[in-house]
């Protein structure tokens, strides 16, 4: 008996699992793989995506022209969808200056253009930023399933063995029912990170998309008026910022 028992266990189990056991077991675990791969890489990228753009915002407020603005990114590129957005709104204010509206995408007034230039930029944005999350979603919602098909089905080939050995003691079927459970855990163990995961860098991407359509309404009216209308912050010296709005004419 006390042998039967030592047997027992996950290794057990796989040693006595057929094709379809193994094959969602390998499932969950190219899931797993997939899941915390996306979060890790996605997780940097918003790190870093944040970074750059806070250093990119305090250097936009505090440069002397807009022709600074434009060195600074040309120098740096366009690390941080605040200053792809700056960017692409810079040429198309200089686009339609030049040549107006040549057209039927350029049509319209240099107000209206500007702000399909910008609306363009920011659904790309977001596009970029939401790449990859339906894999976290697809992975949280059906992790479990396929989990706990891992378990009727280790449930019903154990079941068959029982039946065939003659023997439905309790101790004959708790064992292999147990091990077959072993597949919900595992399917719930990929599906959790998953889960909190997505809920994060869903978070984040909108944290990010809200400030930028903020920046982008500030941009929009700085680039057409030369003037920020947006109130001051909590703390901040309204009369202060930007240092940027003294240059609009020289640019």
């Amino acid at each position: 008996m006390e042998t039967s028992q030592t047997a027992m266990g996950f290794g057990h189990f796989i040693a006595q699992s057929d094709v379809v056991g193994k094959g969602l077991l390998l499932v969950l675990i190219a899931m797993s793989i997939a899941s915390w791969t996306l979060i890790v890489v996605k997780g940097i990228a918003s790190w870093r995506r944040g970074r750059h753009g806070r250093e990119f915002l305090s250097f936009f407020w505090d440069a002397p022209s807009l022709d600074a603005v434009s060195r600074e990114i040309q120098t740096r590129g366009a690390r941080c969808p605040f200053s792809l957005l700056t960017l692409h709104a810079q040429h198309a204010r200089e686009h339609y200056a030049s040549y107006g509206a040549a057209k039927l995408s350029e049509a319209g007034t240099q107000q209206e253009f500007l702000i399909r230039t910008m609306n363009k930029v920011i659904d790309e944005t977001s596009a970029r930023l939401e790449n990859g999350l339906s894999v976290l979603a697809t992975v949280s919602s059906t992790a479990p399933f396929i989990g706990l098909f891992g378990t009727v089905w280790g449930i019903y080939h154990a079941l068959i063995a029982i039946s065939v050995n003659g023997s439905g003691t309790l101790d004959k079927v708790a064992g292999p029912v147990g091990e077959a459970l072993i597949m919900t855990g595992i399917g719930l163990a990929v599906a959790i990170p998953a889960v909190i995961g997505y809920n994060w860098l869903v978070r984040g991407n909108n944290v990010t998309l809200a400030q930028l359509d903020a920046f982008a309404h500030e941009l929009l009216t700085f680039l057409l008026t030369g003037k920020i209308c947006s109130p001051a912050m909590p703390g901040e010296q309204k009369a202060e910022r930007p240092r940027l709005a003294h240059a609009v004419n020289r640019s």
